[in-house]
C-alpha cells in the first residue's frame, strides 16, 4: 500500500515538474515584441527582381523603431518610427528618385492575455507619407501624365486595428493575426490625388514563426529560423470608377523568410507581390513582382 502511495506521489510530482518545465521553455512575448512584429520590416533587395518594376539596383526599407514606455511590463506604450523607403534605379548615375518618407507614431494597448502567448492588443497610428518633391503633380497644366520624376506627393493618415497572438503546440509555431482600417481624409491629401488614391483601406495579415526545437531554443538569443507572412489590403472607397468587386481593389503579398544559423541579425527573404505600387507617386502603376533580399530579424524570444 505504501509503495502504491509513494508511486502515486512520485507520478504527481513528475507531472507538475514536467508541466512547469514545459511552461518555462515557452517563448516570452511582451507588448514590445508584439508592437515590433506589427512594424514593417527593414530590408534591402537584390538587383534580381522578376516582374514589371523598372530595373532596380535595390529597394531598401529603413525602419528603426524607438519605443516609449514606462517599464518593460507596461500594458500601454508608443513607438516612434522615422520610416524611409528608397529605390535606386539601374540607369545612368544610378539615380534615387522620389524616396518615400513615412514618419509615424503608434500607440499599443495590451487588452487581454490568456497565458504567456495568447494575447489581444489594440493599436492606433498617425502617419505622414510624402516624397520630398515640390514639382507639379502632372507634367504640365494641360496634361494628365504623371510627373514621376519631381511631382509632389503627400498624404496624412490614421490606422486603427487589433492584433492577436496564438501558439500552435503541435507545429511549435507562434502566430499573429492583424486586422486594421487605414483612413486618409480627403483634406489630408493633395487635391490631385483625390479620386485616384484610396483613402479607405482594410488590411489583414497572418504571420507564423516556426520555432526551433533543438538546444538553441533554450538560449537567451533564441529566435525563429523560418517565418511566413500573408498580407492583403482591400481598397474600399470610390476610386478610378472601379466596381465594388473589381480585382484591382485587392493588393496581396506573400513573404517567406529564412534565418540561417551562420548569420547574426539578418536573414534571407523572397516575396511575391501583386497590386498597386506602394512607392508614393508611383501608386498609379499596377505591379506584379517576385523579389529577393536581406531582412532584419525582429522577433527574438
Amino acid at each position: 500500500m505504501k509503495i502504491k502511495a509513494l508511486t502515486g506521489i512520485f507520478l504527481f510530482l513528475h507531472i507538475i515538474t514536467f508541466a512547469q518545465n514545459k511552461l518555462d521553455t515557452l517563448p516570452k512575448l511582451d507588448l514590445t515584441k508584439i508592437a515590433l512584429v506589427n512594424q514593417s520590416d527593414s530590408y534591402i533587395t537584390f538587383p534580381t527582381d522578376i516582374g514589371d518594376l523598372e530595373p532596380l539596383i535595390f529597394e531598401a526599407n529603413v525602419n528603426p523603431n524607438f519605443v516609449i514606455r514606462e517599464r518593460a511590463d507596461s500594458k500601454l506604450m508608443a513607438v516612434l518610427t522615422p520610416q524611409v523607403r528608397i529605390r535606386m534605379y539601374n540607369k545612368d548615375s544610378y539615380p534615387v528618385q522620389t524616396p518615400s518618407y513615412i514618419p509615424q507614431i503608434s500607440v499599443y494597448h495590451l487588452l487581454s492575455e490568456k497565458g504567456p502567448l495568447k494575447k489581444t492588443t489594440v493599436f492606433g497610428k498617425i502617419a505622414h507619407h510624402s516624397n520630398g518633391q515640390d514639382g507639379t503633380f502632372y507634367k504640365d497644366s494641360t496634361s494628365t501624365e504623371i510627373n514621376f520624376r519631381s511631382g509632389n506627393f503627400a498624404t496624412n493618415f490614421m490606422e486603427f486595428g487589433i492584433l492577436k497572438s496564438f501558439y500552435n503546440e503541435k507545429k511549435n509555431a507562434l502566430r499573429f493575426f492583424k486586422s486594421s482600417v487605414e483612413l486618409h481624409p480627403s483634406k489630408w491629401m493633395l487635391p490631385e490625388m483625390r479620386g485616384t488614391y484610396s483613402g479607405l483601406r482594410w488590411h489583414n495579415s497572418l504571420l507564423a514563426y516556426k520555432l526551433p526545437v533543438d538546444k538553441l531554443f533554450f538560449t537567451e538569443s533564441r529566435r525563429a529560423s523560418f517565418s511566413v507572412k500573408l498580407e492583403t489590403t482591400l481598397l474600399l472607397d470610390q476610386i478610378n470608377d472601379w466596381e465594388l468587386f473589381d480585382i484591382d481593389r485587392l493588393n496581396a503579398a506573400l513573404t517567406l523568410y529564412y534565418h540561417p544559423k551562420f548569420l547574426e541579425d539578418i536573414g534571407l527573404f523572397i516575396q511575391f507581390y501583386k497590386g498597386m505600387d506602394y512607392y508614393n507617386i508611383y501608386y498609379h502603376n499596377d505591379i506584379s513582382v517576385i523579389r529577393f533580399g536581406l531582412m532584419t530579424e525582429i522577433l527574438r524570444f
